[in-house]
């Protein structure tokens, strides 16, 4: 048998949570085609030893949907053995697309480099295809683009025609490939939303094999209730349930009610399962601070609404996920290109600089973006390390990234998503050899195996003959992130090799420049490749 690359005196872990074993691997034709003693030569050899050899990694919470059009080379994904993402997350994405101004809003790292020239999810995908991202895509149809598309920028439950509307558009993206329907319910797109009208959508979802991602409705005290609603929104839509970054900003006891709550559900019967960054804090855009209406007319008639202290009022009493946290000190602004005088710094310290409130400041820095109102980022600091033992040392938890693919150069080297460079390698760092939560052969299940199957990919996520050959090859002992919080943009360490189907992607720590990925769609119950 002719192999195109065999890989040699591995460690082997299946994606299973099984230990690992010492055997070779050889690849043909972009799948897995031998294991244990592979004596036929391949046209690329890779020495292991010494070396994990595990399935290509699982983001399954990604906002890459517009940089992987803008860069497809994923660099700061692969160089972390990511090789499949699933994009469309927490309600924004790239489609379905109705007026494109609005639909910027919803969309993590727009930059209008390339323009919103396609309409609903298949042309999108057709879009993206053409782009040849270097890793494997799947996408969920984001509710922010559905209520901008059919309701705009009000601030109310949708009407029944809207609902109508919505559906439509939904049943089209899903028919068109994608694998369900995400929510992000503490974004001014979607504070609207009521329950009757996500049980109508997510039903849509669960009706076309589909799962339904929340980013519930409330993030800060209180948030166990949320996820209470997302649990009770997906039994009543019959539809399986991934809650999006579960553990909540308000601290280790309310992160507890959280996960009683999931695991109550998943007592009852209910197929339930969560995700969780890896980072200690979070962090958004700077605009998610302002309600819907304000932005009705533009950044003109924003400026106009921020200069008349009516509107202003208005504008601050707005409950944003920013001002939620309710401590202006842990809110902190990351750099802003034009404003060094406030990047890197507190809202709080800002506010004592420039002798005004915080809240203030930060509408003024909105105002003073202009056209780049989306642009500024913020990270909050309200995750701690027991709350992230908590999350990761529970069996229904599987890590993401809730982070946007970047590279240390071309056209995205001055872009910044936190978790980017960091996520998959911090997981192993912290959950394997410092914390020792994790056994290796367990994180690995967590980043591959376990995300296959909430997806439903049956020949990913493992190390099989017959499965797809996406596999990442690493030094355990090193593997670990080099990005700090306000020098994020680092590439990972103790990568080595990364095969996306069946294509070397990155050889000896270094990006290949092959792009290999696949736009994996769902039709009906089952996956199209």
């Amino acid at each position: 048998m002719a192999l195109d690359i065999a890989i040699r005196g591995g460690t082997v872990y299946d994606g299973s949570d099984r230990p690992p074993v010492a055997i070779d691997v050889g690849i043909a034709g972009g799948r897995i085609v031998a294991m244990g003693e592979v004596a036929a030569k391949a046209e690329h050899e890779i020495d292991a030893a010494g070396l994990a050899v595990a399935p290509g990694f699982i983001d399954i919470h990604s906002h890459s949907d517009y940089t992987l059009l803008v860069d497809p080379r994923a660099v700061s994904a692969i160089a972390q053995g990511v090789t499949t993402e699933v994009i469309g997350n927490c309600g924004f994405g790239c489609a379905p697309i109705g007026d494109p101004k609005l639909a910027a809003s919803a969309i993590y790292g727009f930059d209008d480099s390339i323009k919103l020239t396609w309409r609903g999810i298949g042309a999108y995908l057709d879009r993206l295809a053409a782009a040849r991202p270097a890793v494997n895509v799947m996408t969920l149809v984001p509710n922010g683009q559905l209520r901008l598309a059919a309701v705009g920028l009000a601030d109310r439950p949708a009407a029944p025609g809207e609902v109508a509307r919505m559906r439509d558009l939904l049943r089209e993206g899903l028919s068109e490939g994608a694998v369900g329907y995400s929510i992000g319910l503490e974004y001014p797109a979607e504070v609207g939303c009521a329950e009757d009208e996500l049980v109508a959508l997510a039903r849509e979802s669960g009706r076309a094999g589909g799962f339904y991602a929340t980013h519930t409705r409330n993030r800060a005290a209180g948030a166990a209730a949320a996820v209470e609603e997302a649990i009770r929104t997906a039994r009543a839509a019959e539809v399986r349930l991934q809650v999006s970054h579960l553990m909540p900003r308000s601290g280790d006891a309310e992160s507890r009610r959280c996960l009683d709550a999931v695991e109550a559900a998943r007592a009852r019967g209910q197929d339930i399962a969560f995700d969780m960054h890896t980072r200690l804090y979070g962090t958004t855009m700077l605009s998610t601070l302002l309600p819907p209406w304000s932005l009705v007319d533009g950044v003109a008639g924003l400026r106009a609404h921020l200069a008349a202290s009516a509107s202003r009022a208005r504008i601050r009493s707005f409950t944003s996920i920013i001002a939620s946290v309710g401590d202006w000190e842990k809110v902190v602004l990351l750099d802003v290109p034009g404003m060094p005088d406030v990047s890197r710094l507190s809202l709080a310290e800002i506010g004592r600089r420039r002798g005004r409130d915080p809240h203030d400041c930060a509408l003024d820095i909105l105002a003073e973006a202009g056209d780049g109102l989306h642009r500024p980022m913020v990270i909050l600091n309200v995750m701690s390390e027991a709350t992230q033992k908590l999350a990761f040392g529970h069996p229904l938890c599987v890590p993401g990234s809730d982070a946007t693919t970047l590279a240390p150069d071309g056209p995205l080297a001055g872009s910044v998503f936190h978790g980017a460079y960091t996520w998959a390698a911090w997981f192993w760092r912290a959950a394997v050899r410092e914390w020792r939560l994790l056994k290796p052969e367990e994180a690995v299940n967590r980043l591959t195996g376990r995300p296959a199957a909430i997806l439903g990919l049956t020949d990913r996520g493992a190390i099989a003959v017959g499965a797809h050959a996406d596999v990442a090859v690493f030094d355990p002992r090193e593997f670990g992130e080099r990005g700090t919080t306000f020098e994020p943009n680092q590439l990972a360490r103790g990568m080595r090799h990364v095969i996306v189907n069946g294509a070397l992607t990155l050889g000896d720590g270094a990006p290949t420049g092959t792009r290999a990925g696949a736009i994996i769609k769902r039709h009906g119950p089952a996956l199209a490749f």
